[in-house]
C-alpha cells in the first residue's frame, strides 16, 4: 500500500491550509473548519441557510439520485454548492456516497475510512460501516485507509450543507487516488453499485470536484462551458472523450464521471446543470479563476 504524500494549496481552490487532525476513536475531526467554512457551529448554520435563502428553484420533477458539487472555500464556492442542495432540502436518504478526489496524498486506488464518522461543527456524520466492508470486500480497489483522509477537505465541505437540508443519514467517503481516468472511474462505479443495487436503502451519490484552475477568465469560462453542456447532456461517454482531449479540467474528474455512472446504474435519465460561477465572479479578480459547478441527475 502506497503511504500518503501531504501537500499544500490555496483555499478557493483545492486548498488546505489547516494542520493534519488525528482521526480518535474512529472520529475524523475537521481540517478545515475556520478556514474553508465557519468554525463556530450557529455562524455556520446562518452562513449556510444564508446561501440556500438566494435559491429560488423549481421542484424537480423525479428524484434526485446523484449530485455535483463544489469543494472550495464557502466564501468562493458555497453559493453555487447552495443550489445543488437546494434541490435535496427535505428529502430522505439513508447514505451519503461521497466520491471525492485526493488533493493532498498520493495513492493508487480509492481509500475509505471504514469506521466512526466525520465532525462539523455541527456534529459528527457516521458512517454507514456496513456499506463501508462491503466496498471494501470486493477487492483492491477500493481499501481502508483514515490517513488519506485526515486532511483532504473535499469531502468535509460538504457536510455542513448536507447536515443542514437532511434529517439524519450516514456518509461512505470515498477518496479516488491518482488514477481517475475512464478504467479507474468505471471500477469503482461498478463495485458501488454491486454493493446496494439489492438493498431497501435510499442513496444518494454526489460527486466532489472544482472545474478549470487558474485560468483566465475567458478561457475558464469557455473551457468549464465544454464540461457543462456535457454534464446537462449526460453525456459519459462524452465526459471521458473529452477530458483525454483537454477540452476541459477538473479536479474531480474520476468523481464526476463514477458519479453520472453510478447515477445512471441507479435510474437516472435525467440530468439539469442548476448554476455556474467562478471565483472571477465573487472576487472580481479575471486574471486567475476556479470554476464550480451543481449539477443534479434524476429518475424518469
Amino acid at each position: 500500500m502506497t503511504f500518503p504524500t501531504f501537500v499544500a494549496q490555496s483555499r478557493n481552490s483545492c486548498a488546505i491550509i489547516a494542520p493534519i487532525r488525528l482521526i480518535m476513536d474512529g472520529i475524523r475531526e475537521p481540517a478545515v473548519s475556520g478556514t474553508f467554512y465557519p468554525g463556530n457551529q450557529e455562524v455556520l448554520r446562518a452562513d449556510v441557510n444564508g446561501y440556500l435563502s438566494k435559491v429560488r428553484l423549481h421542484e424537480p420533477e423525479s428524484a434526485v439520485i446523484g449530485l455535483i458539487s463544489p469543494h472550495a472555500g464557502y466564501m468562493y464556492s458555497g453559493q453555487t454548492a447552495a443550489y445543488g442542495y437546494k434541490a435535496i432540502s427535505g428529502k430522505s436518504f439513508d447514505t451519503v456516497i461521497i466520491v471525492a478526489p485526493s488533493h493532498q496524498s498520493f495513492f493508487l486506488g480509492t481509500a475509505v475510512q471504514e469506521k466512526g464518522g466525520y465532525r462539523t461543527p455541527m456534529g459528527v456524520v457516521p458512517i454507514d460501516e456496513e456499506l463501508a466492508s462491503a466496498l471494501i470486500g470486493k477487492g483492491d480497489a477500493i481499501h481502508a485507509d483514515p490517513r488519506v483522509h485526515r486532511s483532504e477537505h473535499s469531502i468535509e465541505v460538504q457536510l455542513p450543507f448536507l447536515q443542514t437540508v437532511l434529517g439524519e443519514f450516514k456518509i461512505v467517503p470515498l477518496i479516488m487516488g491518482t488514477s481517475q481516468d475512464a478504467e479507474a472511474s468505471r471500477q469503482l462505479a461498478d463495485i458501488v453499485h454491486g454493493c446496494i443495487r439489492e438493498k431497501q436503502k435510499r442513496y444518494l451519490i454526489l460527486g466532489s470536484t472544482d472545474l478549470s484552475h487558474y485560468y483566465p477568465y475567458d478561457l475558464a469560462k469557455e473551457m468549464d462551458k465544454a464540461a457543462i453542456e456535457l454534464l446537462e447532456a449526460f453525456d459519459v461517454d462524452g465526459m471521458i472523450r473529452e477530458l483525454a482531449r483537454g477540452k476541459y479540467e477538473a479536479c474531480g474528474a474520476g468523481p464526476i464521471i463514477s458519479t453520472m455512472m453510478i447515477s445512471r446504474m441507479l435510474g437516472a435519465a435525467r440530468a439539469k446543470v442548476l448554476n455556474y460561477m467562478n471565483s472571477g465572479d465573487v472576487t472580481g479578480d479575471m486574471d486567475s479563476v476556479v470554476g464550480y459547478v451543481s449539477c443534479i441527475f434524476c429518475g424518469e
